[in-house]
């Protein structure tokens, strides 16, 4: 293969090991080659000269929650394009099935995990900060080496929901939490009380109510706020299972969306815009928080990455406008809004 692209045996090495110092058109050269003849590296073999498996763990919290599979998809494609494989696990938020997963990366020799869970016991990242390899946690880890952080800015698309549905007239509006263990679903409640005192509306305390992230969570909440005497005129979600949760509690009841009851969701997975009516929600990109992940794990693992000293990665957030928000009922706007007969 060398001798078919006119190269060294060291360069062809260096190239297949993805050494960045390559002269770009000896890689090309390589590459038509290796194409060429059909040549597959051996990345066990590889991996023992190396020291370096050349695979990223990724640890998810549900792989049926529509959000983490278009995040394994998104970090899987450009961990590829990096040069690495990617071993996937779920936890499905139980601790004990976390604790297996961290082993058996750990056996396998990963170069570094990101951990994408959004709350993972403190017990758990001791497990793997004892191991003294690359780790990224979502929200908050410790503050010690080769540990980066992807913080989420949860209060920025909150403070724009709250905002729009104010902006559109709405004053008594409820909050579908997440489980409360979580820390993200911590911030995204806090992040919420916090944007509504700014307009100077304090929420009352029946009108936040806890979920689980489901979609079966999202139904039994809204069930819960239904049974209030003076319903809200908008729900903001914590994500938008939860949210199309809340969309089948009202479709059983005379309270429309958004007709009668404005919604907004968290996260835009994809099915959001195409629900009935489509979903006005936060955004946080699951493209933007895959590659912070991939880029905070390459800062730990290669020591010549232009990244390796920075420790936090900021994900932005913001409100995604469509159609399941409205001016409340009953009011001038939203009677003007109605069509004649």
């Amino acid at each position: 293969m060398a001798l078919r692209a006119g190269v060294s045996i060291a360069t062809v090495s260096r190239v297949v090991n993805h050494v960045p110092t390559v002269d770009p058109e000896l890689a090309k050269r390589v590459w038509k080659a290796i194409d060429e003849v059909g040549y597959l590296p051996n990345t066990q073999a590889r991996a023992l000269v190396s020291g370096r498996s050349r695979m990223l763990g990724l640890i998810v919290s549900e792989i049926t929650n529509p959000f983490f599979p278009e995040l394994v998809q998104e970090f899987q494609n450009l961990a590829v394009e990096q040069g690495y494989e990617v071993l996937i696990g779920s936890t499905n938020y139980e601790a004990e099935r976390t604790e297996s997963l961290i082993c058996r990366m750990l056996q396998r020799n990963v170069d570094g995990v990101a951990v994408m869970t959004f709350g993972i016991e403190e017990e758990l990242i001791q497990k793997l900060v004892e191991r003294e390899f690359p780790l990224v946690f979502v929200d908050a880890g410790p503050p010690l080496p080769n540990i980066r952080v992807l913080k989420v800015d949860y209060g920025e698309g909150i403070r724009q929901g709250v905002q729009h549905l104010a902006a559109l007239g709405h004053r008594r509006i409820a909050f579908i939490s997440g489980p409360l263990r979580l820390r993200s679903a911590v911030a995204r409640r806090d992040a919420f009380i916090k944007s509504m005192a700014e307009i100077g509306l304090v929420v009352p305390a029946k009108e936040i109510v806890e979920g689980d992230h489901t979609m079966e969570g999202g139904r039994a909440a809204m069930e819960r706020l239904l049974e209030q005497r003076e319903l809200p005129t908008a729900v903001m979600c914590s994500n938008d299972q939860t949210a199309i949760g809340v969309y089948h509690a009202l479709y059983r009841t005379t309270h429309g969306v958004p007709g009668e009851i404005s919604v907004v969701g968290f996260d835009d997975i994809h099915l959001a815009q195409f629900i009935l009516p489509p979903l006005t929600t936060v955004q946080m990109s699951c493209r933007e928080l895959a590659s912070a992940a991939v880029e905070a794990l390459r800062a730990g693992i290669e020591p010549d990455h232009p990244q390796k000293n920075q420790t936090e990665w900021k994900i932005p957030t913001r409100l995604v406008v469509r159609q399941s928000t409205a001016f409340p009922r009953g009011t001038l706007p939203a009677l003007r809004a109605v069509p004649a007969e």
